[in-house]
């Protein structure tokens, strides 16, 4: 049995809904393909057989209606192609502008009453080349549609502006006393262009979510071969191959730890704003962050088949994706072009027949062309749910698809995370309790001198709440930092620890008030020990708190009808203590 493939090609030269619905049906006409064609996003999502289609058929099918395809590449060479394409486009408006102006001016004064009339030839000279250098794309466009027995907006655009135009040339040559209708063609043509320069724009906006996944991912990545150490690019990795993470640094690609113990930073995938403890046989994913220890890793995972590559694709597919009342607009947009030209050809012959002004017909006509020239219909859904998605990414929502986005109103059970969701994310000191003779002063100095070379996130709570107590750490010597677990220094001639209570009470040889730890495990805190000399000093607690705005959040959802249900893998005293907060019941 031939298993099914997947294609992304980048598609060019499509203007509106039209050309998308076009292309899909081409597409989908092919045996055993099933397309997903996105004005938006301006790339064809394709599932086919290889032992009846593949991907040169595929592009041959592009070019056969109209358009021009490739494979798609990687986000930063496709980004490049567009940046330079927005660039010639907006050079291409700029000049438009100064072309059309003195017409503009011409427009205005005679609204104030001033007589500034331009000789004819001087608005030929300014009007031809904008329709016909400026609006090639327009008449390139309707060409490749007629070609293929249909229509779309640059049949609109390219037939209504050429009727002014054309118009107006004739009327010149003819010698006869008609006002000409360079300044409306030309005008249309440059306002177009406007709208396709902020659709562009609306776009590039959109795919920031995206290009801000690929920014987590390190460029270059330090490997061993041949005995070397060797910097190479990312992009040059291949499964098996081994490369080493320095404290600090991000991981490149996925991978399995061969060597070396440290803490990572998964937040990008899981949220969870405490690092995981990472041994040998542990997997180490793209884009997180080695917080501690050197780490060796073989290569298990590279490219596209990353983790961090899933989560793009995910929010690519979203984008892509549509949702099932576009297909209302997209039926509606595939007739709207000929509708709109039949209703173009009754005008002119109603006003033609029944006023007998050939001139005022046609130039009545040409308005109804002109007026239904932006495709707003087939336009906004897509565009709405790139620009939706796109924001919700960089919110750190993902959204499986625009059916989903659609169906979002029909919620009756909403299932949250606690970290970084209802909570804040990051941790904060909210207990000092020294034990019997040690000042909380002494205290939160030891911890501080401690934990100040440390990258950990409940270390680096622990720094950030002793300066805004004044709190100077003294010189450590001898650090040590056992990952997952705590660390260990020489303060002052002594030897201290401080981690987790398990830790403190085996490394340490040190007995723990169990009540006190109990009591503050069950207000949701994260809680670390100091010791000294099998001696406790005292418990430090950490609390993830809840977000300023969740609790209203959640009653806001309760009172819409909706169920709000936590889900962490947290411990159940913590997760119950946020839920309790948040009123989550």
């Amino acid at each position: 049995m031939t298993t099914q493939q997947h294609a992304d090609l980048q598609i060019t030269g499509m203007h509106c809904a039209s050309c998308s619905t076009r292309l899909e049906k081409a597409f989908n006409q092919l045996p055993e393909v099933i397309a997903v064609v996105n004005i938006a996003t301006e790339k064809a999502s394709i599932t086919f057989n290889p032992a009846t289609t593949d991907i040169a058929a595929l592009i041959s099918t592009v070019r056969n209606t109209g358009f021009d395809a490739h494979v798609a590449r990687d986000f930063a060479a496709e980004k490049k192609e567009k940046v330079a394409l927005y660039k010639r486009e907006q050079l291409q408006f700029i000049i438009s502008v100064l072309l059309i102006s003195p017409l503009i001016l011409e427009m205005v004064s005679m609204m104030f009453g001033v007589r500034f009339t331009l000789p004819v030839w001087v608005q030929w000279l300014l009007a031809t080349p904008v329709q016909f250098w400026a609006g090639a794309r327009f008449y390139r466009g309707a060409w490749s549609s007629l070609k293929n027995g249909s229509s779309n907006m640059d049949t609109l655009v390219a037939l209504g502006t050429s009727a002014a135009y054309f118009l107006s040339c004739a009327i010149i040559i003819s010698g006869i006393h008609q006002p000409v209708y360079f300044e409306a063609s030309a005008t249309l043509i440059t306002l177009v262009l406007l709208g396709k320069l902020l659709e562009a724009r609306a776009k590039g906006k959109a795919s920031a979510a995206i290009e801000s996944l690929f920014k987590l991912q390190p460029k270059l990545a330090h490997v061993e071969r041949n005995g070397e150490m060797l910097d190479v690019s990312v992009g040059q990795l291949s499964p098996d191959d081994i490369f080493f993470v320095r404290p600090g640094e991000g991981i490149p690609v996925d991978g399995v730890v061969v060597e070396g113990g440290s803490s990572v930073n998964e937040s990008m995938l899981t949220g969870e704003s405490l690092p995981q403890s990472k041994q040998a046989d542990d997997k180490v994913y793209a884009a997180t962050i080695n917080q501690q220890g050197l780490l060796k890793c073989r290569a298990i995972a590279v490219g596209s088949q990353t983790q961090l590559a899933a989560i793009i694709r995910m929010v690519e597919q979203a984008q892509g994706s549509k949702a099932p009342i576009q297909k209302i607009a997209d039926r509606v947009s595939a007739i709207f072009v000929p509708v709109v030209l039949g209703l173009a050809t009754i005008t002119f012959f109603s006003w033609w027949i029944l006023g007998g002004h050939f001139s005022v017909a046609l130039i009545n006509a040409v308005s109804v062309l002109v007026i239904a020239c932006p495709c707003a219909l087939g336009l906004a859904t897509p565009t709405a749910i790139v620009v939706a998605t796109g924001r919700a990414a960089r919110s750190g929502i993902l959204v499986k698809d625009a059916a989903a986005l659609e169906r979002a109103h029909h919620l009756d059970v909403l299932v949250l995370d606690k970290t970084g969701t209802l909570t804040e994310g990051l941790p904060t000191l909210t207990d000092l309790l020294p034990s019997n003779g040690i000042e909380p002063s002494q205290l939160l100095t030891i911890a501080a001198s401690l934990t100040q070379h440390s990258s950990h996130p409940l270390a680096m709570a622990l720094t950030a709440h002793s300066r805004t107590e004044g709190i100077v750490p003294n010189e450590v010597s001898d650090f040590k930092e056992f990952t997952g677990n705590g660390l260990s220094g020489v303060v002052s001639g002594k030897t201290y620890l401080l981690g987790s209570p398990s830790f403190i009470s085996i490394s340490g040889k040190t007995t723990l008030d169990e009540f006190a730890l109990l009591a503050l495990q069950r207000e949701g805190k994260s809680i670390i020990a100091v010791a000294c000399d099998s001696k406790l000093l005292g418990l430090i607690a950490f609390l993830d708190t809840l977000r300023p705005s969740s609790k209203a959040a959640v009653s806001k959802l309760r009172d819409m009808g909706i169920r709000v249900v936590m889900l962490s893998g947290d411990n159940a005293a913590t997760a119950f203590a946020i839920a309790q907060q948040a009123g989550i019941e």
